[in-house]
């Protein structure tokens, strides 16, 4: 296999959004080097921010006993910061194989204007996935992983908890598979508008129906979790996604919980939801395919140019800014 470097820089200077300090962002000047055999020169053109981690992230809420579990791939510094942090990046292969320059790609790499990685690390953005939705690929990485690991069956009734854009993606997915009826609950009502677009019902939480054979948890409260068991029929299953960093969750398991024997399990995306002959790399291709769904294009809720990124992330852990995927636009080479 070639490779097309003859214009690629030796070496340059990007800029990359780092967290200075808890509750503090800027952009730093990095150095870069040039690709070397088998890598790529990746220009972003897209960054999403994954709002739960990243604003958990952004606000020091790491525990260290999570710090090593918690790197993202091309990760610099370390918890609580210093650290350049971040996973959904969308950009076209400027230098490295022939098959991949000019390909739009998607890679697991914090906010960055260009990059050099491995060739192996990115996958190709397949045709009817327009760039901006691509960000999209690791929170529907997540939520593939969650649908393998609660294994629904044709007719259950299943709510998931929690309509951010990890529940959104696991509600839009259980609802391709047949017969299987949705609820998607929040304490936001008018997230009833993106449920409706999603193709399933909505509830608040105090109106939410019971007896469900099983419920995705999202909302990364105790609340949320509490909610989610007690909407169970009998020997149903919690799955609980959310990632609660440094907060403790508390629990009311008397009652109900043991003499229904109901099931509170975790899923978590590291790991390759029992499917053995499936790969990190099959599972990403997977979510990119599944992109090509425009419903999903209802995640997007607001852009911003990279240069307002720290004022952007420290609005999101505000919560002054109300977003499900907000995007990062990048500034054009001439």
């Amino acid at each position: 296999m070639t490779s097309r470097t003859e214009t690629a820089p030796s070496g340059f200077t990007a800029a990359a959004f780092w967290v200075r300090a808890p509750g503090h962002g800027e952009i730093r000047p990095v150095a870069v080097a040039g690709p070397g055999p088998g890598e790529v020169l990746v220009r972003t053109l897209h960054s999403g921010v994954s709002r739960g981690t990243e604003t958990l992230v952004f606000r020091g809420g790491v525990p260290q006993s999570q710090w090593e579990e918690m790197r993202a791939p091309f990760q610099d510094g370390s918890f609580p910061g210093p650290v350049k942090y971040g996973y959904l990046n969308v950009g076209v292969v400027e230098a490295g194989p022939d098959p991949l320059v000019g390909r739009t790609v998607f890679c697991l790499h914090p906010h960055q204007t260009a990059y050099v990685v491995p060739a192996s690390s990115v996958v190709p953005v397949p045709d009817g996935v327009p760039a901006r939705r691509a960000v999209l690929a690791g929170t529907v990485e997540t939520a593939l992983n969650a649908v393998w690991d609660l294994a629904p069956l044709v007719g259950d009734r299943v709510t998931v908890v929690g309509a951010g854009m990890v529940g959104c993606s696991v509600a839009r997915l259980l609802a391709r598979i047949p017969e299987v009826e949705v609820t998607l609950v929040d304490v936001e009502p008018a997230r009833a508008g993106v449920a409706e677009q999603l193709g399933v019902a909505f509830s608040i939480p105090r109106d939410a129906d019971g007896q469900r054979d099983a419920v995705v948890h999202t909302s990364a409260t105790a609340s949320g979790l509490q909610l989610s068991l007690e909407l169970l029929a009998p020997e149903g299953t919690v799955l609980d996604l959310s990632w609660y960093g440094d907060r403790r969750v508390h629990l009311s398991l008397g009652g109900a919980f043991h003499s229904r024997r109901l099931r509170l399990r975790s899923s978590q995306v590291g790991v390759v939801a029992g499917r053995a002959r499936r790969t990190h790399a099959d599972r990403l291709a997977m979510a990119l395919r599944l992109l090509r769904d425009p419903a999903f294009d209802l995640l997007l809720t607001g852009e911003s140019p990279f240069a307002e990124l720290p004022e952007v992330m420290a609005r999101l852990e505000a919560g002054s800014l109300p977003a499900l995927c907000h995007t990062i636009a990048y500034p054009e080479v001439p």
